[in-house]
């Protein structure tokens, strides 16, 4: 018979073993990929380029498996919110894409929460964000939100690849950038032309597809209704967890209390999961070369961080160009407000490619301490 003591480490094992052999098993982009209700013709180019983020997902295997156990706890969650709305499950790996499946992520547009939603947009899809909530924050709110948000630009655009790409673009950017074409279709050809969203979506599809990530924990995330007000600390002794849990896993609280009202709680009431954040790990890229005096990686004007935006490089000179790196690519931090124009000008870019490459309205107006691309999205 085998001493309980020795449970942890064959687990420990066999989890290991399980992720090394995952990792070592790149799943292969077809020829032909099914996607909602619609059938998926990629040429041989257009399978490299997707390929290549594929295997991207899976070049680092412990921040691949984070991923998976967020999956893991989060999913079921979407795909009901998905069915409850109508909306194809499949869909359901845009989530990953546009967030990893952190609660908190923030864009340098200043989108937040799982399926990155701006406060306007978030409001138009029923959910609420104030002082006491912000529900782009909860997985099962935000869920609906994004549901809401893709059928009813599907129906607009009767395509569901058009309705994905609609997602970064707006309604609007979608009509006038794909016009009629792909209405009604169920046949669409992906090549080196498909919009850089939906190849990265299939990327990301490839990647997760079940049942890849259902191995990684046995995890269940709970959904309990609540009613407030009431603490963390008073509801962490009823359901038998730490305030440091709860308080992690309902960031939709935005004060760390539970507001007047009835709400859902979430938690996971057995299992190891660890009450910081699950954060990804990146290695610290090589700041750009430039004339300008770069301080050495030793000096604390390096760092890198945990949360998006993932700002990289010489934060103290971030206000100019070649100095720091946004979500791992070239950027700049706002020092004061100004207009589109005059800003690109100030760090020698042309108006129209900065407003592309940030994906900005026109209209807009540069805010001082905020983030923006320098470089266009890979």
């Amino acid at each position: 018979m085998i001493s309980r003591k020795f449970y942890p480490f064959l687990f420990l094992v066999f989890s290991t073993l399980s992720l090394q052999q995952a990792w070592a098993q790149i799943p292969q982009v077809p020829a032909v990929m099914e996607f909602a209700d619609l059938t998926l013709k990629i040429t041989p180019q257009a399978q490299r380029e997707i390929q290549l983020d594929v295997d991207a997902q899976y070049r680092n295997p412990n921040y691949f498996k984070v991923k998976l156990e967020r999956a893991n706890l989060f999913m079921p969650i979407v795909e009901r919110e998905l069915r409850r709305v109508g909306v194809p499950e499949d869909l359901k790996y845009l989530v990953i894409q546009e967030s990893g499946l952190i609660s908190d992520a923030v864009s340098t547009s200043n989108a937040v929460g799982f399926w990155q939603f701006k406060q306007g947009t978030a409001e138009e899809v029923g959910l609420r964000v104030d002082g006491q909530v912000d529900e782009r924050k909860n997985i099962a709110t935000s869920s609906r939100g994004a549901a809401t948000y893709l059928k009813k630009h599907n129906n607009a655009l009767n395509n569901w690849m058009t309705a994905l790409v609609s997602y970064q673009m707006g309604l609007g950017g979608a009509k006038a950038y794909f016009g009629n074409q792909y209405s009604g279709k169920s046949v669409i050809e992906v090549d080196r032309n498909t919009h850089w969203y939906f190849k990265k979506f299939l990327a990301h599809k490839v990647a997760f597809e079940a049942p890849t990530y259902y191995f990684t924990s046995n995890q269940k995330l709970v959904e309990m209704q609540v009613q407030g007000p009431a603490t963390m600390s008073t509801l962490a002794k009823r359901y038998g967890v730490s305030e440091e849990h709860l308080k992690e896993f309902n960031k939709w609280a935005v004060q760390g209390k539970i507001p007047a009202g009835s709400h859902t709680l979430f938690f996971i009431k057995e299992g190891n999961l660890p009450v910081e954040p699950a954060i990804e790990t990146y290695q610290e890229p090589k700041p750009k070369t430039s004339t300008s005096t770069v301080s050495s990686k030793a000096s604390p004007a390096y760092r890198q961080a945990n949360s998006f935006p993932r700002i990289s490089g010489n934060t103290t000179q971030a206000s100019q160009p070649n100095q720091i790196t946004v979500n791992d690519l070239d950027g700049v931090q706002a020092s004061k407000t100004a207009s589109p124009s005059k800003f690109a000008s100030e760090i020698g870019m042309k108006e129209k490619k900065f407003i592309k490459v940030n994906d900005l309205p026109e209209d807009t107006r540069i805010e001082t301490g905020k983030y923006y691309y320098t470089e266009k999205k890979k």
